[in-house]
């Protein structure tokens, strides 16, 4: 299955980082994290991607245009210009670059991936969560539905405490950062027929994916979930890097699911 990954975002939230590059291309133990994406659909037999550019996606084709070359031992010979190749260390990936426009929003961005994808079912999800779900769970439960459309939703942890005064100043609980009681959050990992496309319209570059069509899909019951409660982390502001930058470090990251 192809696998649609949206990258053309400005990451107003991250601009520490993402006035220099797009935010996909932010740095976890010196990889992108658009390639820790990528490798956890590579681990499952998935390696076929099309990359929804925007915001300098000119730096993301300029990253897999060298990519060979930065991972290989090679010899130059300056004189003639020719290069051989000694050993090599890369991905199986196959890449589509797309350009879906700077300010175009993500109904518009998957709306220009459709002449790319023809017939089959297809997998998207963002430039910028991490999780070990289990993909090839998840298309099993797709095609085990017969709906248009699987999205994969999350719990989140709270980033405060919560506690319980019961009316006065006394303390009487206090749970440290739990996961929200019975609150689901769009964690992406999407799995979606090519019959989606119907429900982006013409006007779809200014349409948000997570609003219009999302809510129509589930308008016609179109829209199953699948509940994913391992690792996942969106990451959306600095603090976020931080702390996946230290999952990484002390070999604790959760996603990291390939040797």
């Amino acid at each position: 299955m192809k696998v649609v990954i949206f990258a053309g975002g400005i990451g107003t939230r991250i601009s520490e980082e993402s006035h220099f590059r797009p935010k996909p291309m932010i740095e976890i133990g010196e990889k992108p994290i658009l390639w820790h994406i990528m490798k956890l659909y590579e681990f499952y037999g998935h390696n076929d991607f099309i990359i929804c550019l925007g915001y300098k996606g000119y730096m993301i084709k300029e990253y897999f245009m060298n990519y060979f070359m930065h991972n290989s031992d090679v010899t130059i010979n300056l004189k003639n210009n020719k290069v051989e190749i000694h050993q090599t260390d890369t991905e199986s990936f196959k890449i589509t670059l797309l350009d879906t426009g700077l300010h175009t929003k993500t109904a518009g961005r998957l709306k220009r991936v459709q002449s790319h994808i023809g017939e089959e079912d297809f997998m998207l999800t963002y430039g910028d969560g991490l999780s070990d779900i289990n993909i090839k769970d998840l298309v099993k439960f797709h095609f085990s539905h017969g709906k248009i459309a699987t999205i994969t939703t999350t719990q989140i942890i709270d980033r405060y405490g919560i506690l319980d005064t019961e009316g006065n100043n006394v303390v009487h609980s206090f749970k440290e950062k739990p996961k929200q009681s019975g609150s689901w959050i769009n964690g992406g990992f999407f799995v979606l027929k090519p019959d989606v496309f119907k429900y982006l319209k013409d006007d779809a570059d200014s349409v948000m994916w997570e609003q219009q069509p999302l809510e129509d899909l589930t308008r016609e019951g179109q829209l199953a979930a699948f509940k994913h409660t391992g690792f996942w982390k969106c990451m959306d502001a600095i603090r976020d890097k931080i702390e996946l930058e230290q999952l990484w470090e002390t070999g604790n990251a959760k996603w990291k699911i390939w040797k």
